[in-house]
């Protein structure tokens, strides 16, 4: 599959850490020139020495572009830029987003209007500055990154999980609208990821190991899923070569949304 993003454009919102860095790269190595989008893209510049070795085998290093996914003047202004640098946009990957723990009371009210403006409307928001640009691709498509949570109920997640549900169903809408202009959209849905944001829980954990271990059970891999095999995942969803592919969710999770194991064996 090597090159099959070859002459497309790509946005990755998120894409300076995580997810999002791991996908802004594969699209790279796959012939894409892609544009990052974040509060600090740097990461997925041109000052990381990974980078300097891509250049140096023919890939192009990512744009990296400020952006605040909860401003939309801000994300106007830097899908404007990308189009301007790069000549277009054939591919959005709508990644950032950001985490909250807590039961229905436990988080206030503004902290919810916070998350569901990052989670959800910075979606709305990049995916409205893009879709001029994407309606003159010939291989137009859109990825999302959803969650586990939006399907499977997980404790102390009630409004991280709000707003992957709410993102879930929004991708079904935004597929069913737009596939008739030739813009495809899916999402993915990982399980729990081995990203920064997981490893600060971890870090707040009474028991950090034990916190680790509780992640990895749950899954039925027994481990967390990496962020490149997400990144994978969506690679596949936005690849000209899956041309049939709409309004799918493609969980990556180690099989947690379908599997139900016995307990393993003792001894």
């Amino acid at each position: 599959m090597a090159g099959d993003f070859q002459g497309l454009v790509a946005i990755v919102t998120g894409g300076g850490s995580g997810i999002g860095l791991a996908t802004a790269r594969l699209l790279a190595g796959r012939g894409a020139r892609v544009a990052v989008l974040d509060l600090d893209p740097v990461a997925a510049g041109t000052t990381r020495p990974a980078e300097h070795e891509a250049a140096a085998d023919g890939v192009e290093p990512p744009l990296p572009l400020v952006a605040d996914v909860t401003d939309e003047d801000s994300v106007g202004a830097a899908v404007a830029a990308a189009v301007d640098r790069l000549g277009g946009v054939d591919v959005l990957v709508n990644n950032a987003g950001i985490g909250a723990t807590g039961t229905v009371e436990d988080n206030p009210y503004e902290e919810w209007r916070r998350v569901l403006d990052t989670n959800l409307l910075g979606v709305v928001r990049t995916t409205r500055a893009a879709l001029p640009h994407l309606r003159r691709s010939a291989s137009a498509a859109i990825v999302n990154t959803c969650s586990i949570a939006a399907t499977a109920g997980l404790p102390n997640r009630a409004l991280y999980s709000a707003t992957k549900g709410a993102l879930l169903s929004l991708t079904l809408a935004m597929a069913a609208d737009h596939v008739r202009e030739g813009i495809r959209v899916n999402c993915v849905a990982p399980g729990t990821v081995d990203t920064p944001w997981v490893r600060r829980l971890l870090e707040q954990a009474p028991d950090a190991a034990a916190e680790l271990a509780a992640l990895r059970a749950r899954q039925p891999t027994g481990r967390l899923v990496s962020a490149e095999e997400v990144a994978a995942a969506i690679a596949y969803l936005a690849s000209p070569l899956a041309a049939a592919t709409v309004g799918s969710v493609l969980a990556v999770d180690g099989g947690m949304h379908g599997l139900r194991l016995r307990p393993a064996p003792e001894g």
